[in-house]
């Protein structure tokens, strides 16, 4: 399916540099230098699927984005923001089979919150996760080894995802073990971080233009969303 214009120009702001500060290219992250021997990632189990209220919404995005020609395959990242960091609230979704592939961990930013994130940002500099309908892109080989770059789709809410360098990647401190020490995982300075043992496979599946959606009962961003209010909008659509 054709990307439409506006997606080209959000992954131009790929020409505007790196952004100091950025998740991708930060030193490792506080947590990550206090943790000490931290237990090997739990082996991935399928749970049950996301909250009814909160998968609906994510289809509902994801479908929006499709017709625009933003995603282009039938594959659906789901994040909980509104769950603990201590469940696994990371969901891959085949939606064409109707069948949850991956139930992991994921972190938020270090300054979203402790073990509950409660703020979300789209600035520079902020160290929060931000919410909203992304699609995940390319992906390169980094300090935190295999990463996949986000673009966030949605104006004013993410889409300086790019700038920000927020990408999905592995972390030690994304652990059972280290949940377990702390009451919490340890935070990122932006990126969904995942557990090293087992991001690979998530971002070699989902990889090259699949939807990424992160949620959190946010009213403004809720009410004010093109992708969850796709009827009304796709008309003006870029």
């Amino acid at each position: 399916m054709k990307v439409v214009g506006g997606l080209r120009a959000i992954a131009a702001g790929l020409a505007a540099g790196m952004i100091l500060g950025s998740c991708a290219t930060a030193p490792r992250a506080r947590d990550q230098q206090l943790a000490g021997p931290v237990a090997a990632p739990a082996a991935s189990s399928v749970a049950p699927w996301p909250r009814r209220e909160v998968l609906d919404l994510a289809l509902q995005a994801y479908r929006c984005g499709r017709t625009l020609g933003y995603i282009d395959r039938p594959l659906l990242t789901v994040i909980d923001y509104s769950l603990p960091s201590t469940e696994r609230r990371l969901w891959v979704i085949d939606v064409a089979n109707r069948r949850v592939l991956f139930n992991e961990l994921v972190a938020h930013g270090e300054r979203s919150g402790e073990n509950l994130a409660v703020a979300f940002s789209n600035r520079p500099g902020s160290r929060q996760s931000s919410l909203g309908l992304f699609r995940a892109d390319d992906t390169y080989e980094g300090e935190h080894g295999l990463s996949l770059r986000l673009t966030g789709l949605e104006a004013g809410v993410n889409d300086r995802a790019r700038d920000r360098r927020i990408v999905m990647h592995g972390a030690a401190y994304v652990s059972e073990g280290f949940a377990a020490e702390r009451g919490r995982l340890g935070r990122s300075w932006g990126c969904p971080a995942l557990p090293s043992g087992v991001h690979a496979q998530v971002i070699d599946r989902i990889r090259d233009g699949s939807a990424v959606f992160a949620y959190y009962p946010d009213p403004r961003w809720l009410q004010s969303s093109r992708f969850l209010h796709c009827d009304a909008r796709i008309a003006k659509a870029p």
